[in-house]
């Protein structure tokens, strides 16, 4: 079916802004459609933005289309299983979005991802620009083309289809929450702990506190897994776990602190859980006297034989890591069903012997209460107990490897931490209440019921549990008896136990083994450490790091052969509650900022809460080994500063960003309830640069004065047609900013576009800056080319200068020998960079085809010769070009470049001439000032020049030096100069008359009809009665000249003051004449004129 585009269609006055109207190449049907729509009410569309399995769209007809629609439906070459929700723009709806005639796409998540998506590709939106301006008339548009444009597709639909097409075919493999984080958490969370240490808490703390041990450690889990289901539900989480949830909320720097501690107290714990599960081995090996060497080397050999496996399994892939890790789980599980079934049995007279009974009320009262020995408390009891309630980031180390870690991370966490708390609560009470007081004595027992197996060290993680001694008591604790013989007693069968026990150690292994090289992998491929990028390559179809494997296997065996984990376990524990520190700390910071992009679907969390979660957390840390945390902050906060100072170009809109426009707005507001005071007083620029990089020394000598004491804003007018200068002006907005931050210029870049340059700087003199932080004084170049420049532009330069004093602001205008503006000698380097990346690209390929034809033979090796000739021909010609023009823009450009960057070298020993000559309100002397304390001015002296008379040369000098010395600014040098307004010399004078005499009217020198036309074609010229009335000024300018270079000529830099041209009465070309022969032939001079408000007080 082909389509009629009737200009009616679009035209059509009563057409409702949520219909759709069907358009039909049948003449007669369009009448029709224009008859119902005078007779019929509107009909509104339904419109259904549901998910893609629903593919249908529902379409509003008016009464009488039904059978247009139906047969729509039956012959349109696009059918009903291909629509999409949002696809509005087919062929049947040619550029028509809810019945408009524009471009307009309608919401898709396509226009919302970042590129190189990884779930999708991003597809760009028309731009406003696109929208907004004229359909250019030129374009032919396909019918095709403009359903893709009206949808934001364009090409990227088929690349998307093709990505994902790829992605099915690759295999991914990604987990749900059940097999990718609630059994990996709960196997982290149970882990040896649940059968070693909790008949020993409860034989000293009792029930009471037991609970009270495991509610705490629940709480500052519980607090951590709801800060981070928070900080997960508020977007996309991709692989890196704790890393990716710490450096995207706080950004990289503690980010990156975090991630790189992280993954190294993983990768060290594999070492723990590995020997803790050797050691185990060995003690039955010696039980059986069957040790191959000694004990210290069979937990070597055993480590070693265990790492191996287990690295055998990761670099398997992650499926056989989660089917290896389900394994695990079953086996714990019927290790703990096993205990509960054991605790029903009835006992025998060998457990009566040991004291261990079934459930009796009367046990579970007397053991209700505490019985805390040999110095034990509870903060000991808790210290060894809380590292059990940990490993709930499991399942957050291998978020990238979940299929919807937005959901599954919250769900399987929260989910797996209310799990293992139930199950050590019940296994506490269950072995509190099978323990009786009334046990024998111990040379009541048999000797043969005494086990000689020792404790299990894998609670070597933490390791004021290698100093738990096991006591005899009332409680059922012997002298020779360990604590894990109290569950393999209680239990059904005593060696699911130690099965139980290999499963804990194994899989906890094992997910350390697969989270650490995942965070590592996170952290290298943000190249937050600039050296680790070779990590960051991943294999295979789920981008397995296969380098961050192998390093971790390193850093485990070392770490077993070395064999002495007891020194560095609590600093690796402490390492794991940073982690839960910052997480609790990134939600309370992200909720703190209030940033409109903080929008977690998780809505049971609270700001507050977090942020006693972080203290919490932090607490612990000292309660479980207080050098231990003192260490641990330390390190981390030696990487913060190291990533704050390298500055990784990285933006992931963090809180700490949200925070800081929060604290520079609330300083903003606050600013402006504070008066000015002259005391307060700091010149705040707004610097004429135009782009900064085109007259750098301009920026340069304004940022000596602004650094660190007052606003800079970089300036730049777009003129021309409004719709190019726009659009270049929105263009190159962050680019020139990044330049001033990348040169480390402390200042703002400002744009406007206007019909002239006036216009330009009028509105930035007027709207530029915040509240008290406004511009208070302009920095323009001298117009160097006004005697070849257009009048206009003449006119609107001095004009900007009127602008200025009109809106009372200070003036500097600063003139160097060379001039400013360096934009020749930028665009012959880009053109060079351009010829030299073209040069490398012809190598590059070369090389290529040079390789590819030595795979051929004898015939490739004669090509090749051949091609390495020409290439050698063609290389050293294209080196001779760039050498000759490098030769031509070194000669041309030389001193234009030596000036360019003149205000950044440090200034020797010299002078700073200030020719304070008005009285503006103290700005001319104030500037100098500020220049001396700068670093690279600080050697230069303030030599002061003021005007006087001959018979008062003393006292003019003593006054000067009692005002500076009231202002407290020291000076080298005061020079009263007393023939200023004698006259110049007749070479000078003669010079100003021939510089002028192009711009002068002579209007007397002809009759009066004629010197009025004259006049009013050329107004800005200089007329012969305006010479005559400002001749003595004009004198003064010539004559200071003379001065200046008597006096200044070798000064390093020249502070003189402004001359101001009365409005209406001094021509432009008159006053650029004065300044071009006041600072002409002289080093660096800035002409200031303040606003003649105080910037300079005496007063404390």
């Amino acid at each position: 079916m082909s389509m009629n585009n009737a200009p009616n269609v679009f035209s059509d006055p009563n057409a409702n802004r949520f219909q759709v109207n069907i358009i039909n190449e049948d003449h007669d049907n369009n009448e029709a459609t224009q008859e119902d729509v005078g007779s019929d009410p509107p009909h509104y569309e339904e419109t259904s933005f549901t998910d893609e399995t629903q593919n249908r769209l529902r379409i509003s007809y008016r009464p009488g289309k039904r059978e247009l629609y139906d047969n729509f439906l039956q012959n349109a070459e696009k059918t009903e299983a291909s629509l999409h929700p949002y696809d509005t723009h087919t062929k049947m709806y040619y550029l028509q979005t809810f019945g408009h005639n524009t471009m307009d796409p309608v919401p898709k998540i396509d226009y919302y991802r970042n590129t190189g998506s990884v779930s999708g590709n991003k597809i760009n939106r028309p731009s406003l620009l696109e929208i907004h301006e004229q359909l250019a008339k030129n374009i032919a548009v396909s019918t095709g083309s403009v359903e893709r444009v009206a949808n934001g597709e364009s090409t990227a639909g088929d690349e998307t289809a093709a990505s994902k097409e790829e992605e099915n075919k690759s295999g991914f493999v990604k987990f749900g929450w059940v097999k990718g984080v609630l059994v990996r958490c709960m196997l982290n969370i149970w882990g040896v702990m649940l059968f070693i240490r909790l008949s020993w808490i409860v034989g000293q703390a009792g029930i009471g506190l037991g609970i009270i041990v495991i509610a705490l450690s629940v709480v500052v889990t519980t607090l951590t897994g709801i800060s981070m289901s928070a900080i997960c539900t508020n977007g996309v989480v991709r692989g890196g776990g704790a890393y990716y949830l710490i450096s995207r909320s706080l950004g990289p720097e503690f980010g990156g602190s975090i991630g790189l501690i992280f993954a190294f107290a993983n990768a060290v714990a594999v070492a723990m859980y590995v020997v803790g599960f050797a050691e185990t081995v060995v003690e039955l090996l010696k039980e059986s006297d069957t040790l191959m060497v000694d004990e210290s080397n069979d937990i070597r050999i055993i480590g070693t034989i265990t790492v191996v496996c287990l690295l055998g399994i990761s670099v398997a892939g992650m499926e056989w890591e989660a089917k290896a890790q389900v394994i695990l789980l079953i086996v714990l599980l019927i290790a703990i069903a096993n205990f509960f079934i054991g605790t029903v049995i009835p006992t025998n007279t060998e457990k009566k012997a040991r004291g261990f009974f079934n459930y009796q009320a009367s046990i579970f009262a007397e053991n209700f209460g505490p019985e805390f020995r040999s110095g034990e408390g509870f903060f000991s009891v808790f210290a060894i107990f809380f590292p059990a309630a940990t490993g709930i980031l499991a399942g957050a180390n291998i978020s990238g490897d979940l299929k919807d870690p937005q959901s599954a991370i919250p769900q399987g966490t929260m989910l797996a931490i209310l799990i293992t708390t139930i199950a050590y609560i019940a296994v506490l009470i269950c072995a509190a209440m099978l323990n009786n007081q009334g046990n024998p004595k111990p040379n009541e027992v048999p000797p043969t019921t005494f086990p000689t197996l020792v404790l299990f060290s894998a609670i070597s993680i933490f390791p004021s549990c290698y100093k738990l001694t096991i006591y005899s008591s009332s409680r059922g604790c012997y002298s020779n008896q360990l604590v894990k013989e109290v569950m393999s007693m209680v239990s059904a069968f005593g060696p699911l136990i130690t099965a139980g026990i290999f499963s804990a150690t194994l899989s906890s292994a094992l997910a350390s083994l697969v989270s650490a090289p995942k965070v590592f992998q996170a952290l290298c491929k943000d190249n937050v450490y600039k050296g680790l990028e070779f990590f960051a390559k991943g294999y295979g179809k789920n981008n397995e790091p296969i380098r961050g494997y192998v390093l971790t296997f390193v850093i485990a065996m070392a770490f077993i052969l070395i064999a002495e984990l007891n020194t560095i376990a609590p600093i690796i524990s402490n390492f794991f509650l940073a982690s839960y520190a910052l997480i609790n700390f990134s939600c309370f910071h992200a909720s703190y900022a209030k940033s409109p992009g903080w929008r977690p679907a998780f809505r049971y969390y609270n700001m507050w809460v977090s942020l006693f979660g972080a203290l919490l957390c932090c607490g612990v840390m000292f309660v479980i080994n207080w050098w231990a945390a003192l260490i641990t902050y330390a390190i981390e906060f030696f990487l913060y500063i190291y990533v704050t100072y390298k500055k990784p170009e990285v933006n992931w809109g963090s809180s700490t960003q949200a925070l800081y426009y929060v604290n520079a707005l609330d300083s903003a507001l606050a600013l402006t309830t504070v008066e000015d005071h002259v005391k307060n007083f700091r010149p705040q620029c707004i610097a004429l640069t135009g782009a900064p990089m085109v007259r750098p020394a301009l920026l340069d000598i304004t940022h000596t004065f602004t650094k660190n004491n007052g606003l800079c804003i970089c300036c730049e007018v777009y003129m021309g047609p409004r719709k190019l200068c726009v659009k270049e002006m929105n263009s190159g907005m962050e680019k020139k900013q990044a330049w001033l931050t990348k040169n480390k210029r402390k200042a703002f870049y400002a744009a406007v576009a206007a019909d002239s340059f006036r216009d330009g700087v009028k509105s930035l003199l007027q709207a530029s800056g915040l509240g008290r932080m406004k511009p208070n004084t302009l920095v323009i170049g001298f117009k160097k080319d006004w005697r070849s420049a257009p009048a206009t532009q003449v006119e609107n330069y001095v004009g900007v200068i009127h602008d200025a004093f009109d809106f009372e602001l200070g003036v500097i205008i600063v003139r160097i020998s060379q001039g400013f503006d360096i934009s020749q000698v930028l665009q012959v380097q880009e053109e060079l960079e351009k010829l030299e990346q073209e040069r490398l690209a012809l190598e590059a390929t070369i090389k290529e085809n040079e390789f590819e034809e030595g795979k051929r033979g004898i015939c490739g090796f004669f090509k090749k010769a051949s091609t390495l000739n020409i290439s050698k021909h063609e290389t050293k010609k294209e080196s001779s070009i760039n050498t000759m023009q490098s030769m031509h823009v070194g000669e041309f450009n030389q001193k234009l470049l030596e000036a360019s960057t003149q205000f950044k070298k440090k200034q020797g020993k010299g002078t700073i001439d200030i020719w304070w000559l008005f009285d503006d309100g103290g700005l001319t002397i104030l500037i100098p000032y500020i220049l001396t304390i700068r670093k690279k001015w600080k050697d230069c002296k303030l030599r002061i020049f003021t005007g006087g008379k001959v018979n008062r040369i003393e006292e003019e000098k003593l006054g000067m030096a009692s005002l500076l010395s009231k202002f407290r600014i020291k000076f080298a040098d005061i020079n009263i100069i007393c023939d200023i307004n004698i006259k110049p010399n007749k070479e000078s004078w003669k010079f100003f008359e021939e510089m002028i005499e192009p711009y002068r009217l002579h209007e007397s020198c002809k009759d009066i009809t004629t010197a009025e036309k004259l006049k009013r074609e050329t107004p800005w010229k200089i007329t012969d009665a305006e010479l005559e009335a400002f001749k003595e000024k004009s004198y003064r300018q010539v004559r200071l000249n003379e001065l200046l270079q008597e006096h200044s000529r070798a000064a390093n830099l020249i502070v003189l003051s402004l001359p101001v041209a009365r409005k209406g009465a001094v021509s432009d070309y008159l006053y650029l004449a004065w300044l071009e022969i006041l600072s002409k032939n002289l080093p660096p001079v800035l002409m200031v004129r303040g606003n003649h408000k105080n910037v300079l007080t005496f007063y404390s």
